[in-house]
């Protein structure tokens, strides 16, 4: 659930190198061992200096406690990146970026491209959010299995390690103690309120904010939607959606078969559900119309079904033999810190369950799911992806606390790619359902990250923006 850099770049990487690597993301940080001394009494920024290579653009940092409780020592230094016009027409828009994992400041020069006229409106500010970036969590074994992979399984292992180096400090990366990290930020700039947009992840963070401190909130945008309530640990909507997916790339292509079927004729026989589940997901973020001739995922599946399965197996193999993704530009370790916290409906319960029921709660689970629910994947695949996978290892810790609110009130924009596997359509319409002023822009034939990808959502967004929440482009919103 993260943010990508324009597609166009990235599937022009992935055609020449078939690799997890290829996919731009960046990350924000935590300090080592968390031994930085005390906060400043009010919050404040500090260091300012011009941000390399951002022209007008000031970066500082934000020192936040580790633990707001005070019973866990420690505080964390948080880079921020701030738009030099500090008098901008329409205020502050604080832009989050997603996975949990991915670091803000990389992405001031894409977003400040791509949305230009309302940047120029706004005083745009990003943050590497608590455990990423430059001092991100660092679990060498979960980062080298998994990459910047949301659905692809570590080993019991690399996540024990991981959480048992993290120590007591991994109870503190929840996104509640992010959005207590964001209106430290709100307070340190003298802001009353201010605009958010969030990507991936970063909606969920833009959510609880919202929900935390709705009076701070003018309006959100919410792009690539993950619902405040009732996340699916299992990604059964994604599963299920995939037959759509592949039936409009064959579509695009004028391709004369069903490659869902052939998907699942090739699963049945072949196997590798889980790492094709995984690729696809990634697709919908760099390749969503599959397209790509370097990668040609819907050709070498048409040879698995009739029979020919190397080049598909080169293709996950190519997928599967990339060099590691440095934490720096995705924190593997604060990934399962704060999705393994965050979720509240585990099929074991929340994060304070305990480890030794976990399986057994997740093979009852998966037992409950009708083939029709996940089809063209089977209904085990479900299980085995990586979301659960990492949670069901990963020791007891403090739940996500649950925000005061209940429901966003200011006006919200909804963007939601109809290719995205990795934050499927159906959670944006779960998400706009429970909100009273709530617009559902869907675009079409685009995947994952759509304000970066697509000039639909980018107009979109910068017409809610620029009219502070009372209109979007022209043009059907389904």
């Amino acid at each position: 659930m993260r943010m990508s850099l324009p597609a166009a770049r990235a599937t022009r990487a992935a055609a020449t190198v078939i690799t997890l690597a290829l996919l731009a993301a960046a990350c924000t940080a935590v300090a080592p061992g968390g031994q930085r001394g005390a906060p400043p009494a009010r919050p404040a920024l500090t260091g300012a200096h011009p941000c390399p290579g951002l022209r007008g653009f000031t970066c500082s940092y934000l020192v936040v406690p580790l633990d707001r409780s005070g019973k866990v020592p420690g505080t964390l230094r948080l880079q921020v990146a701030a738009g030099n016009n500090s008098r901008a027409r329409l205020g502050t828009l604080l832009f989050l970026t997603g996975g949990p994992g991915q670091p803000g400041v990389a992405f001031v020069r894409p977003v400040d491209h791509e949305l230009t006229p309302a940047i120029r409106a706004y005083r745009l500010v990003m943050i590497d959010q608590r455990g990423t970036g430059g001092e991100s969590l660092s679990c060498p074994g979960l980062q080298q299995q998994m990459g910047e992979s949301d659905t692809l399984p570590p080993t019991a292992q690399a996540v024990r390690s991981c959480a048992q180096a993290l120590g007591a400090r991994r109870s503190f990366f929840t996104t509640a103690d992010t959005v207590a990290d964001l209106d430290s930020l709100r307070q340190a700039m003298h802001l009353r309120s201010w605009a958010l947009d969030g990507a991936s992840y970063g909606t969920f963070t833009a959510e609880e904010y919202a929900l935390a401190h709705p009076g701070r909130v003018r309006l959100l945008v919410l792009d690539s939607v993950v619902p405040q309530q009732n996340v699916d640990p299992l990604y059964i909507a994604s599963m299920h959606r995939a037959a759509f997916v592949l039936r409009q790339a064959c579509r695009l292509q004028h391709c004369r078969y069903d490659p869902a079927a052939e998907l699942a004729r090739v699963i049945a026989r072949y196997g590798y559900p889980v790492r094709i589940f995984d690729i696809l997901v990634i697709l919908s973020i760099i390749d969503p119309r599959l397209s790509s001739p370097g990668i040609a995922f819907l050709a070498r599946l048409h040879e698995a079904a009739h029979g020919n399965p190397g080049p598909l197996q080169a293709l996950i193999n190519g997928f599967y033999g990339s060099p590691e993704v440095r934490p720096q530009i995705y924190s593997s370790g604060l990934h399962a810190a704060t999705l393994c916290a965050d979720i509240p409906d585990m099929p074991w319960g929340n994060a304070a369950a305990p480890l030794a029921g976990r399986e057994a709660a997740l093979a009852r689970a998966v037992r409950r799911i009708p083939a029709a629910a996940t089809w063209p994947f089977p209904p085990a695949t479900a299980g085995a992806q990586g979301v659960v996978a990492e949670c069901r290892y990963w020791p007891p810790a403090r739940p996500d606390p649950v925000p005061p609110g209940r429901t966003l009130t200011m006006p919200v924009l909804l963007l939601a790619g109809q290719l995205d596997l990795s934050t499927p359509l159906p959670w944006a319409e779960q998400e706009a359902a429970q909100i009273p002023h709530a617009r559902l822009v869907v675009i079409k034939d685009a995947g994952h990250s759509t304000e970066l990808h697509s000039v639909q959502a980018a107009a979109a967004a910068q017409a809610f923006l620029l009219t502070r929440g009372r209109a979007v482009s022209p043009g059907p919103s389904r």
